[in-house]
């Protein structure tokens, strides 16, 4: 058994019941849960549910998150405009694994439409047990933190696909 941490949890409607499972076996893992929503299988849009998710996270208030939506890509993308926060989708044992080991993130993506229940919670079992390993990933990590800082400040510059303009339909 993995030492208990405090685990921020939260999903849109396609997320729910794939939601619901993972608080049962996070609770039977000894772990203490915060449900975010959604609570019901009506409509919620995701980004509501991952930037209340994801801010905790950044102000500490968890050790980790896990986050579930249709296919998790959508929740990641949302969580990881808060700054501070690392999140990624996993749909196989290695990548939840090396989320942490080497990319160090707290918050996972789950996709309800394409993992069945009892292989999320092997994916979440793997992550929460995981720990960064630091080495040279470490380094690359803090490169990220370091653009971060650096986008943030304004002092980055536009990557090359915001300053391309569309090209005129030829009339």
């Amino acid at each position: 058994m993995m030492a208990a941490k405090t685990i921020a949890v939260g999903s849109d409607d396609a997320g729910y019941q794939l939601k619901e499972a993972l608080k049962r076996f996070l609770e039977a893992e000894g772990h203490t849960v915060m449900d975010y929503g959604s609570e019901s299988e009506e409509p919620v849009d995701y980004p509501d549910v991952a930037l209340v998710v994801a801010r905790a996270v950044a102000r500490g208030e968890h050790d980790r998150a896990i986050l579930v939506c249709g296919t998790g890509i959508g929740m990641a993308i949302t969580a990881n405009k808060v700054p501070g926060v690392y999140a990624t989708v996993a749909h196989d044992p290695y990548s939840a694994s090396k989320a942490r080991t080497s990319n160090n993130t707290q918050v996972l993506a789950l996709g309800a439409r394409v993992v069945a229940p009892e292989l999320a919670q092997t994916l979440v079992g793997i992550w929460l047990s995981a720990e960064f390993g630091g080495g040279g990933s470490a380094r690359k990590v803090g490169k990220i933190g370091d653009a971060e800082r650096e986008l943030m400040n304004g002092r980055a510059k536009p990557t090359a696909a915001r300053r391309r303009r569309p090209k005129k339909a030829p009339s």
